[in-house]
């Protein structure tokens, strides 16, 4: 067969068994995966091509388990506005939901032991204002102009079988500033487009997401680190005894509470 009739030969997907179309093939490593199956797949997840029949079919099994989870998930807070961090702080998870529609996007639920650090990463682009001259030549103004366009993007460092990161961007769209909408005779070196209420009021919303899940990895790791930590002998109120509380801080001799 040649390459044009390669091109318009049927496939079909190694996971649900239905026909692909022309278009409509996504690449495994060791086979062929429809649209509708891959769509399935996490967001996060960008090693498709490298994967095999077998590793896609057990990630769609994780994403089953994982809408389970989305049903059940109470959301106690919320940070961002496009694209939010929501936490069930009961649970000790959270999500990173791009749509309107949690359940319908299925985002990945994470726990608080998964998270291995989150940075805030801020994209400036610098942009000098001209005038135009009677001859119609482009000069800079003096003291130069400028306006500046901003995006704000968090990234949250996870242990995940399926991803190492969730990048996300935080505003919708640019956040363009330009010194005449700021005040008057601000055109010189002293403005500072930092200083605009939009560019701060992304700037704070990236730092509160920051804030906190390293809050969040901290508390997990010093939480693991206690309860690793060797457990000290005490004595008893009720009976006397020098014990080792057990797991419920009880006494091992009387069953009475001692704490840890």
């Amino acid at each position: 067969m040649g390459l044009f009739g390669k091109l318009f030969e049927k496939k079909e997907c190694d996971i649900c068994g239905g026909e692909i179309g022309l278009l409509g093939n996504r690449k495994l490593e060791d086979g062929n995966l429809c649209k509708d199956c891959a769509k399935k797949l996490s967001y996060w997840f960008d090693d498709r091509r490298h994967s095999t029949v077998e590793e896609i079919r057990a990630q769609l099994a994780y994403r089953e388990e994982n809408q389970k989870k989305v049903n059940e998930f109470n959301v106690t807070r919320t940070l961002g506005r496009n694209t939010l961090v929501v936490l069930d702080e009961d649970k000790r998870q959270f999500m990173v939901v791009r749509t309107g529609n949690m359940r319908a996007e299925n985002p990945d639920v994470i726990d608080y032991s998964q998270v291995t650090g989150c940075d805030l990463d801020i994209d400036e682009d610098r942009h000098e204002e001209m005038r135009q001259l009677d001859d119609g030549r482009e000069v800079s103004y003096n003291p130069p102009r400028y306006s500046w366009s901003y995006d704000f993007y968090v990234t949250i460092r996870v242990n995940h079988p399926y991803f190492d990161d969730m990048r996300f961007k935080l505003n919708g769209s640019n956040v363009e500033i330009e010194p005449a909408n700021f005040g008057r005779g601000t055109f010189g070196a002293q403005f500072n487009p930092r200083n605009h209420p939009d560019f701060r009021e992304y700037e704070e919303m990236g730092k509160e997401i920051k804030q906190a899940l390293t809050q969040i990895r901290q508390e997990t790791r010093e939480s693991a680190a206690a309860a690793n930590a060797p457990k000290r002998p005490v004595i008893c109120p009720l009976c006397g005894a020098t014990t080792l509380p057990d797991a419920n801080g009880c006494c091992e001799y009387c069953g009475g509470p001692v704490g840890a």
